[in-house]
């Protein structure tokens, strides 16, 4: 078989399956509306979803007014702070418009004291979810300190290099609720930080559709705020019985195949019911109006079959950046959304073990997203296979690239939130057999401990590039503590 290079291949989009779901080319007979209209349940209105907010000022006094003092102390007097303010003012616009924000600047600089008071009450009644504040002279350091402690909302401060003393750096490098950037006229590193934001918003705003036991029920993540719609498992197994192998199904079912290196164990049928399996995931996060999807998995796999292993349907949700998250791991889920929203990249959550002989990581699980560079990115060479404990179905081994760095981490959702942080380096993907455990595998470095088996978690994200430090900052940024 053939290795899998065009990133429109391993799924459907979004966008194609909405204009699919309302008609009977979408693998949804028409005789099967009744039964459809039954499994579904009513749910409650989606979170409202609001574009991210971020208040900003620059913070300094008219040059000319410093031109009458006759001493200008640091950024010096052959720094033209209006002058760069209107350049930041340029790369503040793009970053709004790419990451589809409102960053609100105001037009002049903040600096007696009045300004800065009338700048405070104006943020606490308007409630943004962060700030932006750069200052341009280290005499104005404190109104800076002012503002981030008396609004306590979560806050960037862009201050480029000659301007603050090792003082003002340490004062905000750690603190939790600060992204303070040091460096030279930095707007890359404000763009991070206002993707932070607008990453805390859209999980604020967000619902996870959780298919799991016979219930329905709705909670909300503390801190995230995250809604957790919970539908029965009767609800996924109706859906599923109800699509048939339609055009759109067997395309689907036939990308699957002839995108695959090699197939190991799976029939014909076993393909086309996976892709029947990826329909009804979908069909469920329409109907509850959901932005990710979590699902115990497993209790359907056992006799009597109720569906087919939806491993398939797993992967290509989040080839197409959409986090799914097996056996109902909500932890597991809020990393797959954290990451895919801060760093466009899906991850792979796996069950943790060590090769303790090398002193490696060992991670492995029966799916696993193949676009590991992106949605637009292409995908990674897959196997198709059994699932590993079940022994039968069809579920991807998706083999990582030797030396490719990644990240793992993991989300510990709480009024007391945590986050684990590990990176390192691909190894190896041992072979089946003679290794056991899960079709897709990866033997890893560990940058952070000494020995292995001190790494932390069960069900980590794994994913593709070292972002140990942004994902610390967002922590930091967002009052999470992150643990090693």
């Amino acid at each position: 078989m053939k290795q899998s290079q065009s990133p429109k291949t391993t799924g459907i989009s979004r966008r194609s399956f909405l204009q699919a779901a309302g008609s009977t080319a979408a693998g949804i007979s028409l005789s099967s509306q009744g039964v459809l209209a039954a499994a579904a349940s009513t749910p409650s209105a989606a979170p409202q979803k609001s574009p991210a907010t971020v208040r900003g000022a620059f913070i300094y006094p008219p040059t000319e007014s410093l031109r009458e003092v006759g001493y200008y102390s640091w950024p010096g007097s052959s720094f033209d702070a209006e002058g760069r303010q209107r350049q930041y003012m340029e790369q503040i616009r793009r970053i709004e418009r790419k990451l589809g924000m409102n960053i609100s600047m105001n037009e002049k600089p903040l600096d007696e004291s009045g300004s800065v008071t009338q700048f405070i009450d104006e943020v606490k009644r308007s409630k943004p979810d962060g700030l932006l504040l750069i200052p341009f002279k280290k005499g104005h350091w404190p109104e800076v300190t002012r503002i981030v402690e008396e609004t306590k909302i979560p806050t960037v401060v862009l201050a480029t290099l000659g301007i603050l003393l090792v003082d003002h750096i340490q004062q905000f490098h750690r603190r939790s609720g600060v992204y303070l950037i040091n460096s030279l006229d930095n707007l890359d590193a404000v763009e991070d930080g206002m993707k932070m934001m607008k990453t805390a918003r859209w999980m604020k705003d967000g619902r996870i559709v959780n298919i799991a036991g016979s219930q329905i029920k709705e909670t909300n993540v503390p801190r995230l705020g995250t809604q957790i719609r919970t539908v029965p498992h009767e609800q996924f197994y109706q859906v599923f019985a109800s699509i048939g192998a339609t055009n759109d199904v067997r395309k689907l079912a036939n990308d699957y195949q002839s995108h695959a290196q090699e197939i190991v164990q799976p029939t014909k049928d076993d393909i086309l019911d996976a892709a029947r399996a990826t329909f009804a995931l979908k069909h469920v996060i329409e109907m509850e109006k959901a932005d990710a999807l979590m699902m115990d998995c497993l209790p359907g796999l056992r006799r009597p079959h109720k569906h087919c292993p939806p491993c398939m349907g797993f992967m290509s949700l989040r080839d197409e950046g959409i986090a799914a998250g097996c056996q109902s791991d909500l932890n597991a889920t809020l990393t797959l959304m954290l990451v895919q929203s801060l760093f466009d990249k899906p991850g792979f959550q796996q069950n943790a073990s060590m090769e303790t002989e090398k002193n490696h990581y060992f991670g492995a699980h029966c799916t696993c997203a193949s676009k590991l560079k992106g949605p637009s990115g292409p995908s990674e060479p897959y196997i198709l296979m059994s699932h590993a404990e079940a022994g039968w179905g069809c579920v991807p081994r998706v083999l990582w690239p030797v030396g490719q760095d990644v990240t793992m981490a993991q989300y510990l959702s709480g009024e007391t939130p945590r986050m684990y942080v590990y990176s390192g380096k691909v190894v190896d993907c041992p072979p089946i057999p003679a290794t056991g455990g899960c079709r897709t595998n990866i033997e890893m470095t560990i940058n952070e401990v000494d020995d292995v088996c001190d790494v932390k978690g069960m069900h980590q994200i794994i994913f593709y590039g070292n972002y140990a430090k942004p994902l610390r900052t967002f922590c930091q940024l967002y009052g999470i503590q992150v643990v090693t």
